[in-house]
């Protein structure tokens, strides 16, 4: 059966819906040897899909890990900058996985990642809404910040669902508040905070949708369990 090439290669594994636009775009990808284009649909039974010049492996077993970013690690699987990635990170794990959304270089906190395309493009689609929750040290203006958060609804003119602020501690001008976001703009929570007059200190993510960071070091990663992934691919 036919279907749109970006779709055949994130089930295959190879990576996401998004990604592979790119791997299209800059010819990494042939449809029975003439290069791919974008909005190209193939079987993938019946034609010859190359990704740099190797077939797709439909049957790779399918991978879920939780990563403790730490800071000065991008959010990618390689850097022109020669920056260090979160791939180095997990690289240990024996399969080629993928970030689900990002967290900048000075931001910590969990991520996921997988080489289920399928699940990577629905947990960041806009329509699944998916909650993400982060404690923020900030200084600045404090008192009524968790307000202010709340009552935004554009960042630059672009605008935002209603975000959930709550202080965990303050004392003079500074505070830890919870803050959580239904969606995943670039560097919205900052942009929030300093739309806010409140300047981030540290920023870390501590649950996203289903998935508790909990205890894990910063580094380190882990596989879900198999509860943890039932839930994650269940309630969506």
């Amino acid at each position: 059966m036919e279907e749109r090439l970006q779709k055949i290669l994130s089930a295959a594994g190879v990576c996401s819906r998004r990604a592979a636009e790119g791997y299209i775009t800059t010819g990494r990808v042939t449809v029975n040897g003439h290069p791919a284009f974008l909005g190209q649909r193939a079987d993938p039974d019946r034609d010859e899909i190359l990704v740099d010049g190797r077939p797709l492996d439909g049957s790779a077993e399918k991978c879920y890990l939780m990563l403790n970013k730490p800071r000065g690690f991008v959010t990618t699987l390689s850097d022109e900058k020669g920056r260090r990635t979160t791939a180095d990170l997990v690289r240990d794990c024996g399969v080629r996985v993928w970030p689900v959304g990002r967290l900048d270089l000075d931001s910590e906190g969990l991520l996921l990642m997988t080489n289920d395309g399928e699940l990577t493009h629905r947990l960041l689609h806009p329509s699944g809404e998916v909650e993400k929750v982060y404690q923020v040290d900030l200084f600045g203006p404090v008192a009524g910040a968790a307000a202010r958060l709340e009552a935004l609804r554009d960042l630059d003119g672009e605008p935002i669902r209603p975000a959930q602020a709550a202080v965990l501690r303050q004392a003079g001008q500074r505070a830890v508040m919870e803050i959580t976001i239904h969606e995943g703009k670039n560097r919205q929570v900052r942009r929030m905070c300093g739309a806010c007059g409140l300047t981030v200190k540290r920023l870390r993510r501590v649950r996203e949708h289903t998935l508790e960071l909990g205890d894990l070091p910063a580094g380190q990663w882990r596989y879900l369990t198999t509860e943890e992934t039932a839930a994650l691919r269940g309630v969506l």
